[in-house]
């Protein structure tokens, strides 16, 4: 029986298999990995055009852009803290390039390049990358989409066969002129470039498929440089003077002021954006099957000190800025690179390329590369970047920051969103609307935002207008309350029921001190004692829980109800206030669940508990014995096959969980019965198992194991095999299957210890299963 010793996803040295002898010690080789290899070629494939396009649209000497990419690869891709990101000339720096070479000339640029790198260099040294994390999300894309802005604006007059101007505004005004001079030869080869890039990744069928493989960036460029030599139109091209006189860093030239705020803005652009970008990538890393090396996670100031040498380096080459890019790093991760080594081989092939591809390079029209150029600022404009700020309500950092971009630069954006956002976030800190009602002789006091001692004036004054001994609610609708107002509404509240009045509290903060017992029976029960059905054990508390002496027996009907009322009005009371938000924009938007979680109907599985879900999160699937029955079968029970149908095809789910659990009373059945065919609903029902028991049976088979110890008993070995048997039955459902073979869907396997509280997740190839136990960790292994 496969077994696993106790692991942490994160620890590679743990996850070892226990039957794996221990190799003496070997001297280190330099090995490149198969999967390192082919994702350096994608990846350079995807950067030769952008870097000469990025280049271009800086107005920066071209080969300034293979430097970068060059030095991107060899120098952050050695030294960075992010294996798998690839750096280089990011469209991110392209408006700030663009103003500092139109400021201080390209050689001083060269030389901000360099101080920005020694800055980033001090920023790793002092360890303080993960404050860059702090940035609110809404100023950052605020910015790339600004800056996004900024380059589809400018590389529109290259599109048409001109020339951009200095600033975003001047662009827009010479737009007519520009329009009415075009050059049909420049324009054709654009949209042509801006066909491709949007046509090929959608091409149908299983030839589309394959043919999508080739970077669209490539194919883009490619197509339009065959299709414009072959015609014989006579446009602009890429020119790349000899390396003998490409031009390095000197001496910055220009007032002291502008070259620290170049240097401030050129530090704070490309480590944010590579910061960030590490951080993506560790997400896309996660999301992915498990190879067969684990990828270590980032390393932020690590990773900020290797984009500083970068930089440094880059910029005394004669390179432009380099940041860690999007494009790039996500198509590192999807074509399989499981190491840094194929950032490193990627910065080798630009090396040869710009030595050895010069000519074939020159073809280049310089239209293509800016339609190019063009589409990536126009992707920087996210709009689920826009519904996320919506939706957390940062609209207004967000355009803010933006516009800052657009109309004064990077570094003034960024500063005014900023300071909208610390107002905002004051705001809604100080913020509170405090209302009096009076219904039917109860006054309703409602408190809706913070509670701070800012607002204690208002709640006093519509505390006073509530009368003597009346019956009050009221409602605390807030996430926080400070100490001035809590011993403000606590005073109160004493002296108005000392006077014969009535206070009931509701919301988050309706609870009183810990000290203090919340109902005459010492009763502090937390939220989720009622669902495991707790009895408190304060004097009393049994009667008063279940409306009467317990005697140990069943619960009668009575209070059966009873329990079922005041678990309603808990909820109604604590939860809903907190929820109904939430609620409400999903009964507007309708459900989006990303998972389909199909486990056993036994009470002591709370699916949103041990998945951290809320509402709209999980479709959730729910039987005996968490079983899926084979499709096709006569008198079979097409119930779960219809919630797997809807859910693939019509939700679109992009993962499905069989959830076994330790003590299940239907393999117990079928463990004592060896048959299921009993006349009863529940014996037709678990004939659906009777492949797990084969499958248990069959010594000829490997058995699933838990990681770091043997099951228990049988029961337990039966449950993890029904997980891996449920998982087979799931790729016989057509949807299922479809949705594998095109990647849209994965299948995952848990395995919960009741006993333990503890999750176990399936990993390893087939016949050889193991359920590894999760700790602190969000990697989660994949079977499809």
């Amino acid at each position: 029986m496969s077994a696993c010793v106790p692991a942490r996803a994160d620890d590679p040295a743990r996850t070892q298999h226990p039957h794996q002898p221990h190799s003496p010690p070997r001297p280190r080789r330099f090995r490149i990995d198969g999967a390192d290899l082919s994702a350096s070629i994608a990846v350079f494939l995807i950067a030769l055009p952008l870097s000469l396009g990025i280049a271009l649209a800086t107005g920066a000497p071209l080969q300034a852009g293979l430097v970068a990419a060059a030095v991107g690869g060899l120098v952050a891709g050695r030294l960075g803290g992010s294996p798998l990101q690839v750096s280089g000339p990011a469209a991110g720096l392209t408006v700030v390039s663009a103003d500092l070479i139109h400021r201080f000339g390209w050689r001083t640029t060269c030389a901000v390049t360099v101080l920005a790198g020694l800055a980033q260099l001090g920023l790793g040294c002092l360890r303080v990358a993960r404050t860059a994390l702090a940035v609110s999300p809404a100023v950052v894309h605020g910015m790339l989409a600004g800056i996004g802005v900024t380059i589809a604006v400018a590389q529109v007059h290259i599109v048409l066969g001109g020339s951009p101007q200095s600033s975003v505004i001047d662009n827009l005004r010479a737009l007519p002129a520009q329009l009415a001079g075009l050059r049909p030869a420049a324009v054709s080869v654009s949209l042509l470039t801006l066909a491709l890039l949007l046509l090929w990744p959608r091409l149908p069928g299983r030839p589309g498929r394959l043919l999508a493989k080739v970077p669209t960036p490539l194919v883009a460029v490619a197509g339009a440089t065959a299709t414009a030599s072959l015609t014989g139109l006579t446009l602009p091209r890429v020119d790349l003077p000899s390396w003998r006189s490409h031009a390095l860093a000197g001496l910055p030239e220009g007032p002291a002021l502008g070259i620290v705020a170049a240097v401030l803005t050129t530090t704070l652009v490309c480590s944010v954006q590579s910061l960030l970008g590490a951080v993506a990538v560790d997400k896309l890393a996660a999301g992915r099957p498990a190879p067969a090396a684990p990828v270590p996670r980032s390393d932020l100031d690590r990773e900020l000190l290797g984009q500083g040498a970068a930089n440094v380096v880059s910029g005394a080459l004669g390179g432009l800025p380099v940041a860690g890019v999007a494009v790039r790093s996500s198509a590192n991760v999807r074509a399989g690179a499981v190491s840094r080594n194929s950032t490193v081989l990627h910065g080798v092939l630009v090396v040869v390329a710009a030595l050895l591809m010069v000519p074939l390079l020159e073809l280049i029209p310089l239209a293509s590369l800016a339609a190019l150029v063009m589409a990536v600022g126009i992707q920087m404009v996210s709009l689920h970047h826009i519904r996320t700020v919506t939706r957390h309500r940062e609209v207004l950092v967000y355009t803010v920051t933006t516009l800052g971009v657009v109309a004064f630069g990077v570094l003034e954006g960024v500063a005014l969103g900023v300071a909208v956002a610390v107002a905002v976030a004051l705001h809604r800190l100080t913020r509170t609307r405090i209302t009096h009602d009076e219904k039917e002789g109860v006054h309703y006091v409602h408190v809706r935002g913070q509670l701070t001692f800012l607002a204690v004036p208002r709640l006093s004054r519509a505390l006073h207008l509530v009368p003597q001994g009346a019956d009050v609610v009221v409602a605390l609708d807030g996430s926080f309350m400070d100490h001035a107002a809590y011993e403000a509404l606590q005073d109160w509240q004493r002296t108005h029921t000392a006077q014969g009045g009535s206070v009931r509290l509701t919301g988050r903060h309706a609870a009183v001190r810990i000290a203090e017992p919340t109902d005459s029976h010492g009763c502090r029960c937390r939220p989720w004692t009622p669902w495991r059905n707790h009895q408190c054990g304060g004097p009393g508390a049994a009667s008063a829980a279940d409306g009467g002496t317990d005697t140990g027996g069943p619960t009668e009907p009575g209070p059966s109800r009873q329990q079922l009322a005041r678990g309603i009005s808990a909820f109604q009371r604590n939860t809903a206030p907190l929820v109904r938000g939430e609620l409400a924009r999903l009964a507007r938007e309708g459900q989006q669940p990303s998972q389909l979680f199909l486990t056993c109907a036994d009470s002591r599985l709370v699916t949103s508990m041990i998945t951290s879900s809320g509402p709209g999160d999980l479709f959730v699937v729910r039987n005996v014995g968490n079983l899926v029955p084979p499709p096709g079968e006569e008198s079979g029970d097409d119930s779960v096959a219809a919630a797997i149908e809807y859910a693939v095809d019509v939700l679109g789910v992009r993962s499905i969980t069989v959830c076994g659990h330790s003590g299940c009373g239907a393999m117990q059945a079928l463990l004592n019965s060896g048959a299921a065919g009993s006349g009863t609903p529940l014996g037709r029902w678990l004939r659906y198992g009777l492949p797990s028991l084969a499958r248990l049976a069959d010594d000829g088979s490997a058995w699933p194991g838990l990681a770091g110890r043997r099951p228990a008993d049988a029961v337990e070995q039966l449950c993890l095999t029904n997980v891996v048997q449920q998982l087979e039955h799931l790729h016989a459902h057509d949807s299922v299957a479809r949705a594998l073979r095109e990647g849209a869907l994965e299948l995952h396997g848990m395995y919960f210890h009741v006993g333990e509280a503890q999750a176990y997740l399936l990993a390893g190839a087939a016949g050889d299963e193991v359920f590894t136990g999760v700790a602190a960790t969000e990697d989660l292994p994949s079977r499809t």
